[in-house]
Parts: C-alpha cells; sequence; structure tokens
C-alpha cells in the first residue's frame, strides 16, 4: 500500500471518529437545553421565580420584540429579569405554557419553541390565552443568555383591555 494512501485512510478514520465525537456532543448539548427550556416553563407555571431566574446566565436578557408600547421590551441582567418578573405572579390565578414544538437547531446552542400562554386572571376576570414563539440561546455552561419571545400583541392587548393604546 503506498504511503499516501496509508495516510488518506488514517485521516479519513480519524475525521469520522471526531465529527461522531462532535455530532455526539452537539446532541448532548441540544438536549440539555431542551430540558432547561422545559424546566423555564414548568418554573414559570410553579412561579418559582427565584429558580426561573437561576437559568439565566448573569448577563442574560430577555426580549420582546413586538412589545408595541404596551408591555417592557425586555430585562438584562439578573437583577432586571427579576424585577420583570416577579410582579407577574402577583397579576395572575395560575399559567401555564404547553409545549406545542420544541426543536433544537443546527447550533446546539439555540432551541427553538412553539407554545400557548394560557392564563387564568384574578378576580374571575377571565383567561387570556395568546401563541407563542421563541429562541433561546444558550452559553456553554448551559445557561440562558437570551429569551426571545414573539406573541401576538393585538390578542395580548385585547385580553388585558389595552388595544386603544398600541402605538
Amino acid at each position: 500500500m503506498k504511503p499516501l494512501f496509508k495516510l488518506s485512510i488514517i485521516l479519513y478514520i480519524l475525521v469520522g471518529c471526531q465529527t461522531k465525537t462532535d455530532t455526539r456532543m452537539n446532541i448532548e448539548i441540544a438536549n440539555r437545553n431542551k430540558e432547561t427550556v422545559k424546566t423555564f416553563f414548568s418554573l414559570l407555571e410553579q412561579e418559582n421565580i427565584p429558580a426561573f431566574i437561576d437559568l439565566f446566565a448573569e448577563n442574560g436578557k430577555q426580549v420582546n420584540p413586538y412589545a408595541s408600547g404596551l408591555f417592557p421590551e425586555g430585562a438584562k441582567g439578573k437583577e432586571a429579569l427579576t424585577s420583570y418578573w416577579t410582579p407577574v405572579t402577583t397579576l395572575f390565578d395560575g399559567m401555564k405554557f404547553p409545549i406545542e414544538q420544541l426543536l433544537a437547531t443546527e447550533d446546539p446552542s439555540i432551541v427553538f419553541v412553539k407554545y400557548t400562554g394560557k392564563i387564568t386572571l384574578k378576580d374571575n376576570a377571565g383567561f387570556y390565552e395568546n401563541n407563542y414563539y421563541s429562541t433561546f440561546t444558550f452559553n456553554e455552561e448551559g445557561k440562558i443568555i437570551e429569551y426571545v419571545e414573539i406573541f401576538n400583541p393585538i390578542i395580548a392587548a385585547r385580553g388585558f383591555g389595552l388595544l386603544d393604546k398600541i402605538q
């Protein structure tokens, strides 16, 4: 066998092994991050804001691109996230977030989720329900560095009696 051919075979084997290892690692990272997304919604449903905030990195942020001047555009850092989320639990008599789709992307640090928010309003004022699409971006430690919440602002405004305030 010619030396160059042997070298080609060795490189092919090494690259193939590395690719399998990388793929396995990416799957493990993606699965870990998808589990964190499930925990994210579970902790919200339990109204456990301290544990919920702990899922974020110190500089983690929430982005609400369709806030429409009615809702906060987001928050950055654990202190701001705590200020953002703590009052939420006092506004409602319960929250449910059934997940319809949960997908890791080609980049295992990014997870996409399609879900519904089913919120019971206080004082028997009814329910608020909206459809959501979100992306979660994670750091190497598995902490959320960015959560983007995309919702229909018209449904949100209608649900909270703010339709006339949309900008």
